[in-house]
């Protein structure tokens, strides 16, 4: 194990801090960046109490430079890339703040990785950033290339062009994880899982829940531990390889409702709202590669994930 630090961008957010926990217990140095924009110092008391000794937190947007002089002072050996504006809907509404995120914000984790001649960058992709797939195609391995049907789909895919032209043109070694739905503890509602986080807050406050669309679009749920599990595993593994993580099962909207209805007790029904502009109506990965290259599988079950996100979300009320 290096000296050397390691760096999560998007630290106080939902993977990012479950990650954070991750690799401190794993025994590493940890620093941590997060504008707060909508990540959470609360997400990361565990990390901050728990092992002070060993964790650092900047708060710093990536927009604004000074990541590059943090770099440099720390020399983290692995920057973990998973801050990001990841609201489908918010990307449509403003499609120039979003890249300015996700782009330029990537481009300047880049430039920091290289002044401080970081060993590599693992990057957090997405299945959003892929369009439509016949649902015949599915699940889809990482061959799938269809246009992005979003701004945020599209600045996703523009970064992954970006890890390529670094290692390039500078050597900068990276791997990529294309992930399916991630829901889990500290999840807020937006973003691709937020449908999960969304059911459970309203259900356990008694409170309506909207099913945007028929309900029967489907989903790739994949639980947060075993994203971060695939993380700490790409520092060391698959350089140059864009890895595709999920569980290769499809969940419909409807059936996560039922489901999550009878775990709390549930008794209303859903309210229907027109579905929303640029989401895909089915998504699911083959997560087959990862297992080669990664050594890793999802080994967390829908229902076991669903609990223990229920039980995180009932202690935090």
């Amino acid at each position: 194990m290096s000296d050397r630090p390691v760096l999560v961008t998007g630290a106080a957010g939902f993977i990012g801090s479950n990650l954070v926990v991750r690799l401190l217990e794993d025994g590493r140095r940890v620093v941590g960046v997060d504008d707060l924009s909508t990540g959470s110092l609360a997400n990361l008391v565990e990390a901050r109490e728990r092992h002070a000794g060993r964790f650092e937190f900047n708060r710093l947007d990536l927009r604004q430079g000074g990541l590059t002089a943090l770099a440099e002072r720390l020399r983290p050996e692995v920057i973990f890339h998973l801050a990001a504006q990841v609201d489908v809907r918010r990307s449509v509404e403003d499609p120039i703040t979003d890249a300015a995120i996700n782009v330029l914000g990537t481009v300047n984790v880049l430039e920091a990785a290289r002044a401080c001649e970081a060993r590599k960058v693992v990057y957090a992709g997405t299945i959003g950033s892929y369009g439509e797939p016949d649902e015949s195609e599915l699940p889809l391995d990482e061959s799938f290339d269809a246009p992005a049907l979003s701004p945020y789909g599209a600045s996703k895919r523009t970064a992954l062009e970006y890890l390529r032209t670094y290692e390039a043109l500078y050597g900068l070694e990276w791997t990529a994880l294309t992930c399916a739905n991630v829901y889990g503890p500290h999840q807020t509602t937006s973003g691709e899982g937020g449908v999960v986080a969304t059911f459970v807050g309203r259900m356990l406050a008694g409170q309506p829940c909207t099913i945007f669309g028929d309900g029967e679009q489907s989903r790739d749920f994949v639980f947060v531990d075993d994203v971060v599990h695939a993380l700490v595993l790409a520092a060391d593994r698959a350089p140059g390889e864009r890895c595709n993580i999920g569980t290769g099962e499809r969940v419909t909207v409807n059936q996560l409702f039922r489901a999550l209805a009878a775990a709390t007790g549930y008794d209303h029904e859903p309210v229907h709202a027109p579905a929303r502009p640029g989401e895909i109506r089915h998504s699911c990965l083959d997560a087959r590669h990862a297992g080669r290259v990664l050594d890793w599988k999802p080994w967390t079950t829908l229902e076991e994930g669903l609990a223990a996100t229920l039980a995180w979300a009932a202690r935090s009320d």
